[in-house]
């Protein structure tokens, strides 16, 4: 049987609009990944959805006197054409608040329950005295202990990225009302972390191909032991605990937003008409399960789902979880609360979405965090995408439209030169397909400009221009081979910029879909003589400098004083 790959990518919560960061972290990576292995006609399936539970919605919800519900609608909506006019494909795209994932949230939580994972405590938590309710972890803020970050949250600590719980905090207080809270007795559910130490790190010993910043966060935890974690919380918006004695207790977002990866799964068989297809990936040991998330989603992606999925038994345990750092933005680390960011809807009011796919796979931040310019986005739009790729494509057809009549000419003898701007073509497939398999997004797109540096380089050298009268014969090889060279380009380039993949396959007037080759056949993939060019458009327009200037000042205006 072919391998089974089930890629999944951070559920978004639905508090905010997407960011630069979000796409840089998880979504462009492995939207990367799986158009490549659909190209390879693999067995793939990619879900996601929307995290419409947790803390961050009542808060904005609070502040907006709105409902929780109003706003995930909003930004479940929002989210999910932003992702389609991204060109973000997955096969199904949920949302956590559907009656499905909460009947399969409670399910798992009940086998847990049952199977003794999970057991009730009464423990001591925060209580503000003037909004007159418990304290859930983020609306507690104050000192961090580890790193002294002022601001951390009683989740964690954003600037070192350490997991908290509230009573770790110094100097508490009330993120609504800014009081100092006071310390009262209550109940909640605990799942026994602790005790898949063993297992976890045994696993994870199989793991030496992990990202070296997954392993490391993951030996970290171990060195300083696990220990068992709420899973419930204190507010009245996400799913019940299904317990007698647990009113007005919900399952804590970090619990049930991963079971989203299996519930969205579920939704797609179902829409599919084949309701239990689900299980021949997540109950398939044979299953490649990979997770893409940002370095923030470490701990839960790497130790505590892998835990609650061995507590349940029966599922897939992941293959690979390929972290990536941060995006900053232009030099200073984005921050959604200060307004510094770029948001996705903003860029596409005013660019195509294929030069920021490009920019982001470019400058991925694989190994450390990255940065975002704007001026750096221009000059990789105008320098590699316009005068290199772009550049190529206009030339070389514009030549053949002008003098062989818009058809390909034969090339009745190959000379050195031509055969081996050819077989660059295999060379450069494999290559960029060994790096995605690694999850090398920055090294593959580089790949791929540097097969459109050769043809143009070959094109430059052959120059056809003077051939035309000296040597027809000889022009019209050199110009049949780069039509060849560009025939390729346009499936290399699905996995990274499709919106332009299409538009050079259509100018090739090349039959079907560029989506129907296999990346397996890159290399004898061929176009014959006499076969008609179509309409020949810009592929990639360059930015001007006061359209970049208007950007900036965006930017900056949008940031507080």
């Amino acid at each position: 049987m072919p391998e089974k790959i089930l890629v999944t990518a951070a559920l978004p919560y639905a508090n905010g609009p997407l960011h630069l960061g979000h796409l840089a972290g998880a979504y462009m990576p492995a939207d990367v990944y799986v158009r490549y292995q659909r190209l390879k006609k693999s067995d793939v399936v990619f879900i996601c959805g929307s995290d419409e539970h947790g803390v961050p919605i009542t808060i904005r919800a609070d502040r907006e006197r709105i409902s929780p519900q109003q706003v995930v609608d909003r930004f479940h909506t929002m989210m999910k054409e932003s992702f389609s006019r991204l060109g973000i494909r997955f096969d199904n795209y949920s949302r956590t608040s559907l009656p499905l994932h909460h009947k399969i949230s409670q399910d798992i939580f009940l086998k847990l329950y049952e199977s003794g994972y999970i057991k009730e405590q009464d423990v001591r938590q925060y209580y503000c005295v003037s909004c007159r309710r418990f304290l859930p972890d983020r609306y507690i803020e104050g000192e961090c202990p580890h790193c002294h970050h002022g601001g951390a949250r009683g989740d964690q600590c954003e600037a070192c990225g350490r997991w908290l719980e509230p009573e770790q905090l110094v100097s508490p207080r009330c993120k609504v009302c800014g009081s100092a809270p006071e310390v009262r007795g209550t109940k909640h559910w605990y799942f026994a972390l602790s005790r898949f130490q063993p297992d976890l790190e045994r696993w994870q010993e199989s793991k030496a191909h992990w990202k070296s910043n997954v392993r490391e966060f993951c030996s970290g935890w171990f060195g300083e032991g696990l220990t068992d974690r709420p899973i419930t919380r204190d507010i009245d918006w996400g799913i019940p605990v299904p317990l007698q004695g647990a009113e007005g207790k919900v399952l804590y977002v970090w619990f049930d937003a991963p079971i989203g990866y299996i519930s969205s799964t579920v939704e797609w068989a179902r829409n599919r008409g084949e309701p239990e297809r689900w299980r021949d990936y997540w109950c398939n040991q044979d299953t490649r399960l990979i997770h893409f998330i940002g370095k923030d989603n470490i701990v839960f992606h790497a130790i505590v789902w892998p835990a609650v999925l061995m507590a349940h038994g029966g599922f897939v345990l992941p293959d690979n979880i390929p972290a990536n750092e941060f995006l900053n933005i232009e030099g200073e680390k984005l921050s959604t609360s200060r307004n510094w960011a770029v948001w996705v809807d903003d860029y596409l009011e005013v660019f195509p979405p294929d030069p920021l796919r490009y920019y982001l796979a470019a400058n991925a931040p694989e190994s450390k965090d990255s940065d975002f310019s704007w001026k750096d986005f221009q000059v990789r739009n105008n320098s590699e995408l316009a005068d290199i790729l772009g550049n190529l494509v206009n030339r070389s057809l514009s030549f053949v439209e002008k003098h062989f009549g818009a058809r390909i000419p034969a090339a009745e003898m190959l000379s050195e030169s031509d055969r081996e701007v050819l077989a660059a073509i295999g060379r450069t497939a494999a290559t960029i397909g060994s790096l995605l398999e690694d999850f090398q997004v920055r090294r593959a797109v580089s790949e791929l400009m540097n097969l459109a540096r050769i043809g143009n380089r070959y094109f430059n050298d052959s120059a056809p221009w003077s051939a035309l009268k000296q040597d027809p014969a000889r022009c019209a090889a050199t110009l049949n081979t780069t039509v060849q060279l560009q025939l390729a380009l346009a499936v290399m380039m699905d996995p990274f910029m499709p919106f332009s993949a299409e538009k050079l396959w259509k100018m090739l007037q090349a039959p079907g879909s560029h989506r129907d080759v296999r990346w397996q056949d890159l290399e004898g993939l061929r176009l014959p003589a006499g076969h008609p060019l179509g309409a020949r458009e810009i592929l990639f327009r360059k930015i001007e400098d006061e359209v970049i200037e208007a950007q900036v000042a965006r930017l900056h205006g949008s940031k507080p004083a």
